[in-house]
């Protein structure tokens, strides 16, 4: 089968980037290839872990795209460039805009820190998630994988793993622990996109 291009979006460190990457590098992503990151700024640290793995790499931002419909043309045609088949939003701090989802209806997923739709949409992410979770007393809370839509989080869910939250958890504790699950997931949801996209010849 034929191999689905994947795009990664990303914003920060890139810790899951580096998960996809690692799970690419050990044939565990088998129908899947990384063709390049797209990040919202040049201080990412994904950009260094990109170059580290010879994977292509963007800045595409407000700060190079001040307009948000000129960004949004800017990633299509990134997207479109790399014959992207997949994108994955991987630690992406950016609202996607709807010419954008539009386009790869279906291609688009996140990874969240949190068991959806427990503690997601609008100005749930990161530490946030975690002291939202710690306030509502919650036992449990865990990562998700989602298809991206209009909404924020709201994409239908393609998979979640719990963790426990302990009694002498802080936001920093549990945040690693969920942090371990996103690692885990984020790949296992992407090969298995990748096998559906690639059995359907699903690239453009």
């Amino acid at each position: 089968m034929r191999k689905v291009n994947i795009s990664v979006l990303v914003s920060g460190g890139g810790t899951n980037f580096q998960a996809l990457i690692d799970a690419c590098e050990r044939g565990d992503i088998d129908c899947g290839q990384i063709v390049q990151v797209i990040a919202s700024n040049d201080a990412a640290y994904a950009l260094t872990r990109a170059k580290n793995h010879g994977i292509r790499s963007r800045v595409i931002g407000k700060k190079t795209y001040p307009d948000s419909r000129e960004r949004t043309e800017a990633i299509i045609a990134a997207l479109k460039e790399e014959n992207t088949g997949l994108v994955v939003l991987a630690g992406y701090m950016s609202v996607l805009e709807a010419p954008l989802i539009e386009a790869y209806r279906g291609r688009i997923v996140n990874i969240h820190p949190s068991l959806i739709p427990k503690y997601c949409g609008k100005g749930f992410y990161g530490a946030r998630v975690h002291q939202a979770v710690l306030a509502g007393g919650e036992t449990e809370s865990g990562a998700t994988v989602h298809f991206v839509d209009e909404g924020v989080d709201t994409g239908e869910i393609i998979l979640q793993k719990t963790v426990p939250v302990l009694p002498e958890d802080t936001a920093e504790t549990l945040a690693a622990r969920v942090l371990t699950v996103e690692h885990e997931i984020l790949p296992q949801a992407v090969k298995q996109l990748c096998r559906k996209l690639s059995a359907s010849d699903g690239q453009e």
